[in-house]
């Protein structure tokens, strides 16, 4: 069932506000949109880059219909918390699908992923919550220093190095202009944040040993280049 169709069977209606985050495609927005509503942008926990319950706490309106958390890079929502904030207020979660790569692919990214995890030193490698199983769509890193432009300086010589490597959201949702005008425009500081650090580095491209080895040796030569993070 596509996210406006569970919208709409969750009761949201014209003029509803539907809490999304920012750190993500734009999907769970325009979902929204589409059947009316508007969306209201909340902040992320900084390890899972999902919806942060807490920030989901401080969102909510009386006008709130229904809160659509967004699985990121392959780490699921903490659907969990999200009830709990959401319970004493009766709103809906509805989350919002992403495709998944096929299955033998997710076993060869998580097995790509734990090679990296063990080995990175130049960049800070994903979180995984307790009790979660990881896909690893992408694997995103944090590159330390001072923000967007160390990042962006570090992929840059990345790529002059062969790596192929992409920031994995260029701007956040709540500052694309199709929602500028439209939303309450917040401070969302850790969404920001990660819009600065991160980038995605290519374990699904990589297809044997010798190129993760490679690409962990590139990218803590370089990550030794950089100040560490404050």
């Amino acid at each position: 069932m596509r996210t406006e169709e569970k919208l709409v069977a969750a009761g949201v209606r014209a003029g509803s506000e539907v809490i999304v985050p920012s750190f993500a495609t734009a999907g769970a927005a325009v979902a929204v949109r589409n059947v009316g509503a508007l969306p209201v942008f909340a902040d992320i926990d900084p390890t899972t880059f999902c919806l942060d319950p807490a920030a989901v706490a401080g969102a909510l309106t009386p006008r709130t219909a229904a809160v659509v958390p967004v699985p990121l890079f392959g780490h699921p929502a903490d659907l969990s918390g999200l009830r709990q904030v959401a319970f004493d207020r009766a709103v809906p979660v509805v989350e919002h699908d992403e495709c998944a790569p096929d299955f033998p692919d997710i076993t060869r990214r998580r097995s790509n992923a734990a090679y990296l995890a063990a080995r990175l030193s130049g960049v800070v490698p994903p979180t995984v919550a307790s009790g979660i199983e990881h896909r690893y769509d992408s694997y995103v890193v944090r590159v330390p220093g001072n923000g967007r432009p160390d990042r962006d300086a570090f992929a840059r010589a990345l790529r002059a190095r062969g790596v192929r490597c992409h920031v994995p959201v260029q701007t956040p949702v709540h500052r694309l202009p199709s929602f500028v005008r439209c939303t309450r425009v917040p401070w969302l500081p850790e969404t920001e944040r990660a819009a600065d650090e991160c980038l995605a580095l290519p374990i699904g491209e990589v297809s044997s040993r010798r190129e993760l080895q490679r690409l962990v040796s590139v990218c803590n030569a370089l990550g030794g280049l950089l100040p560490a993070a404050a």
